[in-house]
């Protein structure tokens, strides 16, 4: 197996580079052609009906391969509706001056989401789990419909699902305010609550819609809908995101600070 050791200073710059060449174009329709590289090849996603788990509900395990979204506004085809404490918040934003993933911090959810690498999904039937390539992180959450108790907020939120038909929904709450939803550093708060919605279109692709409801942050909810697909050639591989020590003493790095845990 492959060791990915990345240095956060090209977490941030060349993957936003390089490994786009990898994605179909966000929100591509089912069956989009990938560009050459990982994701090439002439790979054929499985065809048919969306299978079912043993125990009746649709079967979202697998690796998937999801549209990479450096820039949510772009996606969002119109300037993101900003309160007049987001506006600040963005237009104060300089990666320059210490992005919180060039000191190897987690990236949250959504810029999980938004991010090129692979993620798998382990489905039981009380539980899902993400198994996110990016820094080898994860997530567990129920999806039984229990509610979550309260807890200390983190980074990538409290998260609970339950089923709507065939399609899973989750909620996640509890976010400590310090992530940003993409690449080129959109901010939330931490009143955000995300809701997905997961749907198992056929064998090769799964519908994936994301909200964003962040009242201190933007005037109206922003919604995106994707197309996930099934690779059968992918396996996660290990990452491992270690700072670079030469960079941080000669100034090229910075460590996150300034307003970075104001709310």
């Amino acid at each position: 197996m492959k060791h990915r050791l990345i240095g956060a200073a090209i977490v941030v710059g060349v993957l936003a580079g390089l490994l786009v060449a990898q994605q179909p174009p966000a929100g591509a329709p089912p069956g989009a052609p990938a560009a050459k590289g990982k994701g090439g090849g002439g790979y054929k996603p499985p065809e048919g009906p969306a299978p079912k788990t043993t125990w009746g509900k649709p079967d979202l395990n697998g690796v998937w391969q999801r549209p990479y979204v450096p820039d949510i506004e772009r996606l969002n085809g119109s300037p993101l509706p900003y309160t007049e404490w987001g506006k600040k918040k963005w237009e104060s934003y300089n990666p320059e001056e210490g992005d919180y993933t060039g000191a190897c911090l987690p990236f949250g959810h959504i810029r999980g989401i938004n991010g090129p690498d692979p993620i798998q999904i382990m489905q039981t039937p009380t539980h899902l789990s993400f198994l996110y390539e990016q820094n080898s992180w994860y997530k567990v959450l129920p999806i039984d419909g229990r509610v979550t108790k309260p807890k200390v907020p983190t980074w990538f939120g409290d998260s609970a699902g339950h089923w709507d038909g065939d399609t899973l929904v989750i909620e996640t709450t509890n976010f400590n305010g310090l992530t940003r939803l993409d690449t080129a550093g959109h901010p939330h708060s931490d009143q955000m609550k995300l809701t997905e919605r997961l749907t198992r279109t056929d064998a090769g692709h799964m519908a994936y819609q994301l909200t964003i409801d962040d009242p201190k942050t933007y005037t109206k909810p922003i919604v995106s809908n994707r197309t996930f697909t099934l690779r059968t050639d992918w396996e996660v591989l290990e990452y491992s995101c270690e700072e670079n020590n030469v960079g941080l003493v000669e100034g090229r790095i910075k460590v996150p600070g300034g307003d970075a845990g104001k709310k």
